[in-house]
């Protein structure tokens, strides 16, 4: 995933940038100059060059005296920036204002359309109440969407708020937001709420397949227990600091009519369970009696009770079960519920597998906080529950991206660096050289991300994968620096020149061409 998000930032940047940059400096650079420079030309130095080498000289000979000093500063700064980045935490991706707000609420089974309605009216009622709130608009259901299905008992809001200009004192950020639209929530009894940004819950569901930051899927063969398992996850996720909008999948609850045969009873009656089973399925579904011709089409004649009386239990009851006869015997009947049973039950709602196994998935949105602390917070507080044999979870989401990530970043970084040796070694054209040169690569690097993680750190921004882009980008630089500079200082012992004298002579020379 990782790769689809960033492949066309790279093929812009590698592909087009610099092989457009390669083919203008052959061509249309030079053609250039010969166009607008032109008389006698000569090399000087601009006002802000000049006050900059004035400024900068006098560190620069402290630094070529007195090496160490300033190597154990940067070295120092390498490790505090080490330490520093173990307080950021991590994520798979920063989480961009988007402004909108979406409440996804989530209903019992058994609830129509039109109770569905009536339930989401009273909530974008209550939303409307919200000063700071410009717009409330829903949508229930969407089994017409194969990208999207959902079904009746489940309504998605969108919220869109005022400007902030416009929004009361006691309003001050979105989390303000979010904490009054749970509040106006919690009222409202049958309503099970989940609570993102739109772009960002889509995104979650087509990465991931769920909607929340982070899942934890069940996985085993027996669904009551493993939704009874499901609730004692959600109970130990909402006590992690950081937890939002817990919610368990729900894998029951949809409404089911259920006959139940008395085996017993029938065989007393001589009948099997076959002929009482027909019987139900004639009252219930209907039965073909015969024919229907018009002309050259004909239409089947089905016989079966009104919808009415489909629906009575007295009635179902009731219907006359025929027994068997002999020979000369008169035939004779017994009521239904002699040898069957009818009840409503509550049945099962969904059942949801993966690679072939029962899955129920508990859902939780992390506010806060970063995701990699809280995942790990929470592993270990999962890892000391004790679940039945045959049971086991594994951890979805975003964070499944962030992993995945994670581990292409451990064997990405390690080959970069050898192709960056190998580049060196066909540019200087031996081992020792080009080891002299990737000797200085380290801390040109460690000093160019210590600052980095600074940033991030005084912004409270946690590390994502987006900022490991940006060290990559800022390591290329920092190597594109030590090379340039370490060329030229090369290039002053060459001609002559002191020790002292190249160093600083170089360092003049790569920070012109920088």
């Amino acid at each position: 995933m990782e790769g689809k998000t960033f492949a066309p930032m790279a093929t812009t940047l590698l592909m087009l940038a610099l092989a457009s940059a390669f083919v203008l400096s052959i061509t249309f650079v030079p053609a250039m100059i010969a166009i607008v420079v032109s008389g006698k030309v000569s090399e000087t130095e601009v006002k802000p060059i000049r006050w900059f080498k004035e400024k900068y000289a006098p560190l620069l000979d402290k630094a070529v005296a007195r090496p160490v000093l300033f190597v154990a500063a940067g070295a120092g700064i390498f490790f505090a920036a080490v330490l520093a980045f173990g307080l950021l935490g991590e994520e798979f991706m920063p989480q961009l204002d988007e402004k909108d707000i979406t409440v996804t609420n989530f209903r019992v089974p058994s609830a129509s359309i039109d109770q569905s309605t009536q339930m989401q009216v009273q909530i974008e009622n209550a939303l409307k109440t919200l000063p700071e709130v410009e717009l409330v608009f829903s949508k229930n259901g969407n089994a017409d969407l194969g990208t999207d299905p959902m079904p009746p008992n489940s309504s998605d809001t969108y919220v869109i708020p005022k400007p902030e200009s416009e929004w009361p004192a006691e309003v001050t950020s979105k989390e303000d937001i979010l904490r009054r639209i749970e509040e106006r929530m919690k009222p409202l009894i049958g309503n099970r709420t989940e609570i993102q940004q739109p772009i960002q819950m889509r995104f979650n569901k087509l990465i991931a397949g769920v909607r929340a930051d982070v899942a934890v899927k069940l996985y085993g063969d027996d669904l009551e227990a493993m939704s009874e398992q499901a609730r004692r996850i959600a109970g130990v996720l909402h006590g992690i600091p950081g937890a939002g909008d817990v919610s368990a999948e729900q894998t029951d609850g949809a409404p089911t009519f259920d006959v139940k045969i008395d085996r017993q009873a029938a065989a007393r009656y001589g009948l099997s369970v076959e002929e009482v089973a027909n019987t139900v399925s004639a009252a219930l579904g209907g039965r073909e009696a015969g024919l229907l011709f018009e002309g050259d089409r004909r239409f089947a004649v089905v016989g079966r009770l009104p919808d009415a009386q489909r629906d009575d239990v007295e009635t179902l009851g009731s219907i006359p079960v025929m027994l068997p006869a002999a020979d000369g015997q008169v035939a004779r009947s017994i009521p239904l519920r002699e040898v069957a049973r009818f009840s409503y039950t509550q049945g099962l709602n969904q059942i949801s597998r993966e690679n072939g196994k029962r899955m129920v998935v508990v859902q939780v949105n992390v506010r806060g906080r970063d995701l990699g602390g809280f995942v790990e917070e929470a592993q270990k507080a999962i890892g000391q529950m004790q679940l039945p044999s045959g049971m086991y979870t594994e951890w979805g989401g975003t964070f499944e991206s962030l992993q995945s990530a994670r581990l292409r970043l451990l064997l990405v970084v390690p080959i970069c660096f050898l192709a960056i040796y190998a580049l060196l070694y066909m540019t200087l054209g031996g081992f020792i050289p080009a080891a002299i040169v990737f000797s200085a690569v380290p801390m040109a690097l460690a000093l160019a991300l210590a600052g980095g993680v600074f940033a991030l750190l005084l912004r409270g921004i946690p590390f994502s994968i987006t900022a490991a882009v940006g060290f990559i980008a800022l390591s290329g630089v920092a190597v594109l620096n030590g090379l340039v500079m370490m060329s030229a200082i090369g290039k002053h012992r060459e001609d002559g020149a002191s020790e002292d004298d190249a160093i600083i002579g170089g360092q003049w020379s790569a920070s012109g061409r920088s």
